[in-house]
């Protein structure tokens, strides 16, 4: 005799989880639309980063020159 689980609530073991991961260059978060970095990827990049913080922050700070300078430097297509 086999039991199944009659359970409401859906099995989140086999629920594939996507990355809040930015979409550029509207840098939104690619899951929620929410502007990156959203909360589930604070929670994660503070969980990724719990014990080095200085890396934390060298990652944030090429994130942020892609957000504001790095698009300037980009060559013109002329």
């Amino acid at each position: 005799m086999t039991v199944r689980n009659c359970s409401p609530v859906p099995d989140r073991s086999r629920r594939v989880v996507r990355p809040h991961v930015p979409m550029r260059p509207l840098w939104l978060c690619r899951v929620c639309a929410a502007p990156w970095p959203c909360q589930p990827a604070r929670l994660l990049l503070l969980l990724d980063y719990r014990r080095d913080r200085v890396a934390l922050s060298i990652h944030m700070a090429g994130c942020l020159f892609d957000r504001f300078i790095g698009w300037t430097a980009r060559p013109s297509s002329r």
